[in-house]
This record gives C-alpha cells, sequence and structure tokens, in this order.
C-alpha cells in the first residue's frame, strides 16, 4: 500500500497555502462586513433620520398640494426616492412594486402606522434588479394622521460600493503577494537548502563517512540541528575508529599467547624440544598464557558488566585505611624485587560507603600500574587524605611520563602508553578503564597527572561517610 503521508516540507506547502487561502477569505468577510454592517447601516441611519425631520415639519399642519411640491423638489435634488401621499392605500399607486416578492405594507405595518409609528422596509425588488431600504413615515394631524411619507434609496452592489478602491485594492493586493512571495521562498531556501544538504550528509554518514561536516550560518532550530548532527557525525567517527581501534588491539591481545600455547603446543606434540626440562618449560609457558587469555577474557566481562546501566553495588561503611594497607602488602615481595622506596601518608580514621572488595581492586589495579611503570630503585608515593567531604587516594610514580596527548585517553578500553606493548610489563590495558567504572559507581572522581619532573599521579576522590548514611544500593 502506497504511503499517503505528506513530507515536511509539503506539510509547509499546506500551511502557508491555508494561510494565504485564510487572508483573503478574512478580507471577503471584512468587506461583507464593511458593505452590511456598516454602508447599509449608515444608509439606514441617515433614511431614518431624513424621514422624521421631513415628517415633523408638518406635524400640525396641512398636507397641502404646496407642501407635496415641496417634498418632491426636495426628491429631485436629494439622493433618496421620496413619496407623499394622503392615504396609504395610494401609496402602491406611486410604487406598484414588490418587496422580496411581498406588497409593500402588510397589515402588521398599517397598524403600526396608524399607532404612530415609522415602518423600514428592506428587501429585493425584481423591476430594480437589486435590493432596496426604505421607511415609510406617518405625518401626524393634531386629531388624525394627514399623509404618509416614503423614502426609500435602490441599495448599490457591493462592487459598486468599493469602485474607487478597487484600484488601490489591485495594487495593494499585487504588492502583498509579491512581498509574501518573497518571504516564503527566502523561508523556504532557508529551511530546505539546509535540510537537503542535511539529507545528503545523512546518507553519507550511513555508508561510513565521517569526514565531512555542514556548515551553519544561523543559530536558529536548523542551525542548532545542523550542530548537533556535526557533532554527532564527530561521535560516530570517533567511536568507529575506536571500534577499529578495539578490533585491533583485541585481536593483537589474543594473537600474542595463542600464538605461543599453538607453537609450544605443536612442540609437545612432535616431541620437539632436547630435555625434559625445557618441555616442562614450555608446559609453563602454555599455562601463563592461558592464564593471560583467562584475564583478558574476565577482565573484558567484568568491564562489561560494570557499564551495565542496571548493575548495583552493595555499599558499606569500609575502614578505607586498613583495606590499603592489605592491599600494599600484596605487592611488598615484587617492591622489594624492584627495590623501591615506599613513601606513605595514611589517616587512619578515614571511613567512606561502599563496597570494599570493590574499592580494594581500584587500589589493586592502581598500585599494580605504579610498581609496574616504576623504574628500579626509585620512589612510590601513596597518599590517603582527608579531603573535605571526600577521601583523597593518590599514588605518586617516577617512571616514564606519559605524554600529554594520551593523558585524555588513559581508561580507554585497551589503551596503552606503551605503544610497542612490551611483554615485560604484561597487563591488558583494561586495568584502569576498571578503576574508573568502580569510581563512577561510587560517585568519586578519577584523574590523572604526569610530567618528567613530578612522575605520574593517579588521583581519585570518594565521597566520605557521614552519620545518617545507611546500607543502601548506589
Amino acid at each position: 500500500m502506497k504511503n499517503s503521508r505528506l513530507t515536511f516540507s509539503k506539510k509547509i506547502l499546506v500551511l502557508l497555502l491555508s494561510s494565504v487561502g485564510f487572508t483573503i477569505l478574512f478580507s471577503f468577510f471584512f468587506i461583507h462586513y464593511l458593505y452590511s454592517n456598516l454602508y447599509l447601516a449608515s444608509i439606514e441611519e441617515s433614511i431614518i433620520y431624513q424621514g422624521q425631520r421631513t415628517a415633523s415639519h408638518y406635524h400640525y399642519g396641512e398636507l397641502s398640494d404646496e407642501i407635496i411640491e415641496k417634498i418632491q423638489w426636495y426628491n429631485i435634488v436629494s439622493e433618496y426616492e421620496i413619496i407623499v401621499v394622503d392615504k396609504l392605500d395610494d401609496l402602491s399607486s406611486y410604487f406598484p412594486y414588490k418587496i422580496n416578492y411581498e406588497t409593500l405594507v402588510d397589515p402588521q405595518d398599517q397598524a403600526s402606522l396608524e399607532n404612530g409609528k415609522y415602518v423600514l422596509k428592506e428587501g429585493f425588488v425584481e423591476e430594480f434588479d437589486r435590493e432596496i431600504i426604505g421607511a415609510i413615515f406617518p405625518i401626524k394631524g393634531e386629531d388624525s394622521l394627514l399623509g404618509f411619507i416614503y423614502i426609500y434609496v435602490p441599495l448599490a452592489a457591493i462592487q459598486d460600493v468599493f469602485r474607487d478602491s478597487i484600484p488601490v485594492l489591485l495594487v495593494t493586493g499585487t504588492l502583498f503577494f509579491f512581498i509574501l512571495f518573497l518571504i516564503v521562498n527566502r523561508f523556504w531556501n532557508s529551511i530546505f537548502k539546509p535540510l537537503k544538504k542535511l539529507q545528503q550528509q545523512a546518507v553519507e554518514v550511513s555508508e561510513g563517512q565521517y569526514s565531512k561536516y555542514l556548515e551553519f550560518t544561523s543559530d536558529d532550530e536548523v542551525g542548532q540541528l545542523t550542530r548537533a548532527f556535526n557533532k554527532m557525525s564527530y561521535s560516530l567517527g570517533q567511536q568507529e575508529k575506536r571500534k577499529k581501534e578495539f578490533t585491533s588491539n583485541i585481536v593483537h591481545e589474543l594473537r600474542t599467547p595463542l600464538t605461543y600455547i599453538t607453537g609450544y603446543t605443536q612442540a609437545l606434540k612432535h616431541k620437539i624440544y632436547t630435555s625434559p626440562e625445557e618441555a616442562a618449560n614450555y608446559l609453563v609457558t602454555i599455562e601463563k598464557e592461558a592464564e593471560r587469555l583467562s584475564k583478558l577474557i574476565n577482565d573484558l566481562n567484568e568491564l562489561n558488566h560494570l557499564q551495565e546501566d542496571f548493575y548495583s553495588i552493595e555499599s558499606q561503611p569500609i575502614a578505607i585505611a586498613q583495606l590499603l594497607t592489605d592491599t600494599i602488602d600484596l605487592f611488598m615481595i615484587l617492591i622489594e624485587q624492584k627495590k623501591l622506596t615506599l613513601n606513605l601518608t595514611i589517616r587512619e580514621d578515614l571511613i567512606i560507603m561502599g563496597d570494599p572488595q570493590r574499592i580494594q581492586q581500584v587500589f589493586y589495579n592502581v598500585l599494580d600500574n605504579a610498581v609496574k611503570y616504576s623504574t628500579e630503585k626509585n620512589k612510590i608515593k601513596i597518599n590517603l587524605v582527608d579531603d573535605g567531604n571526600y577521601v583523597l587516594f593518590s599514588v605518586i610514580n617516577q617512571g616514564t611520563p606519559i605524554p600529554e596527548e594520551d593523558i585524555n585517553r588513559i581508561g580507554e578500553r585497551f589503551f596503552r602508553t606503551d605503544k610497542a606493548r612490551n611483554r615485560a610489563t604484561g597487563g591488558t590495558g583494561l586495568g584502569l578503564s576498571i578503576v574508573k567504572e568502580i569510581v563512577r559507581l561510587h560517585n568519586g572522581t578519577f584523574t590523572i597527572e604526569s610530567n618528567a619532573s613530578e612522575g605520574t599521579n593517579v588521583l581519585i576522590q570518594l565521597p566520605k561517610w557521614k552519620e545518617g548514611d545507611f546500607n543502601e544500593k548506589t
């Protein structure tokens, strides 16, 4: 079935045409209002005024031939038709026409006139082929009615009323529609030209072309949409780049241990070794690489688990100083092997709300990096201090500084500053990514600073425990 829904451009066109149509319709009704309410009302008011004024002149006199002659003379110079009769029945002789196909005076009109009231008569007269408006006025004597005055005027058609205004209306209307056309055309181009470019760019983005960006010259909704689309294109491009890097990294991380495992397995299978000790070393290497693969998979799974929106942690008060001290003890053998010096500043009474296992994982991963990347016989500073509403944990090592362009990427999956991926350091590039997610889930902050003079400093802020905090899921 064909989709009959209007496109956005057609909706705008319908809206504009409807607006123009409404304007024309409004103008028609407005002109009709001027004709019916102002023109007709003014004619009716004038007739009533003239009729009452004329009838009042002869309130106490007699309707003589001289008076009738003066009224008829007034009929000549006036724009109105005036008929004066002695008897109401004679009126039909002077005005033998029907109004709206009815007699001029009906019994109800006659009763009103005999009571001294005037009667308005308005309607279509076939012989004149137009509407007329008039009124019959009784001329009162001292004791009785002397006669009747009938004043009427054929009404001009609406085109006759506005005949003098038609040229002005035509000129004004033409100018109005010309200006309207220019405005609509400019409005149309300002909206749909960038929208068409946006549509073309969307097609290119859908095909994987993220390098082009649209120019925007306005700050209206279309300009804001263009800016948002450019931002989206940039983000998609970055995501695509990182996805490729991720794929490349995961392939690299998997290829090396798989190569070792496959190679040494083949050597053992075909007995390509010179002694039982060499075969045992092959088995140890296979075991280490299998553990490396297992750690990589576990880290990836853990990181994905932490980044899920519905993941929550069980919080409880933690004596964080003891937890840090216990974690440092795990690294003492490596620290002694590299002959590193520890400089500890630990405040013992600090308490936070959190998951002890996850917080220890933060300490472990940060200390592991610090020890791993420290050069021999160097110094590591570990601080755990009060920082207002937070506990500040920082670790400074004197190893190779991190380049400035890499600082903001620390914590991305598989990102490592040792681009050559020296196997001596090991690791998967996921440790700090896990740290950042755990810190985020504890409503803390993670930052890293590095320079040649002071070394690399990892700073983590975690909210302190306060009285009134309860065990809850954060």
